[in-house]
């Protein structure tokens, strides 16, 4: 475990340099403030996608302990009609290996997009939005896709979410704390990277019983 911390400063500049090498995001559309490691991100992008990637983005950086995403999504050209894109995120669901689109429903108004719908893993629950939020003339996602209950004893879906750590995450996931209530499961503790903080969370979401993730991790 590291003992520097960053000041809201440092953070500041590492989260702007991080918006200027990630090629997804223009980092003069976003403005940023740093209190007491909360970034708050404001301005107007042209599509959710790049809102998405920039909270990503701060969320990368060694000392972001959350972000406020207060970005205005704002569509560049014509307006996109409704129909469009309803047939665009079908199309788009359709097409997406890890979606069981059969079982998703949306509903398409003034650029917001509302899914809803059951599926069997919280990891299919948000492949539904990562295959639908580059859309031209998406504004805005409302995910209202519930996780099917599994009949899992919480000591029996921790044991399952620490067997999937071991596959997917290095020896440093062991020291994660797995807190289970219901099919809620929160993580706490600390990660050396972003990568392995990806890795750690894609085990628990691909994890059946999984129904929500609070992340109490800590880059350090």
């Amino acid at each position: 475990m590291h003992d520097f911390k960053k000041t809201d400063a440092q953070i500041q500049q590492d989260v702007l340099n991080e918006l200027k090498w990630d090629t997804r995001v223009e980092p003069t559309e976003v403005g940023l403030e740093v209190d007491n490691g909360v970034v708050t991100l404001t301005g107007t992008v042209s599509s959710w996608a790049k809102k998405m990637a920039a909270e990503e983005v701060a969320h990368r950086v060694s000392g972001v302990l959350d972000v406020a995403n207060d970005l205005t999504v704002k569509v560049s050209g014509s307006p996109q009609d409704d129909t469009d894109i309803a047939a665009a995120v079908r199309h788009s669901l359709k097409w997406d290996v890890f979606v069981p689109d059969e079982r998703i429903q949306s509903t398409v108004a003034n650029g917001l997009v509302t899914l809803r719908g059951m599926v069997d893993t919280l990891a299919q629950r948000e492949d539904a939005v990562r295959a639908i939020k580059n859309l031209v003339g998406v504004r805005a996602i409302e995910n209202h896709i519930t996780v099917s209950q599994t009949p899992l004893t919480p000591s029996a879906l921790r044991s399952a979410i620490q067997n999937a750590l071991e596959r997917h995450a290095d020896r440093d996931a062991a020291k994660i704390q797995i807190a289970v209530d219901g099919g809620r499961v929160t993580l706490d503790g600390e990660v050396h990277s972003w990568i392995e903080h990806e890795a750690i969370i894609g085990a628990v979401t691909g994890t059946r019983g999984v129904e929500d993730v609070v992340d109490h991790m800590r880059l350090t």
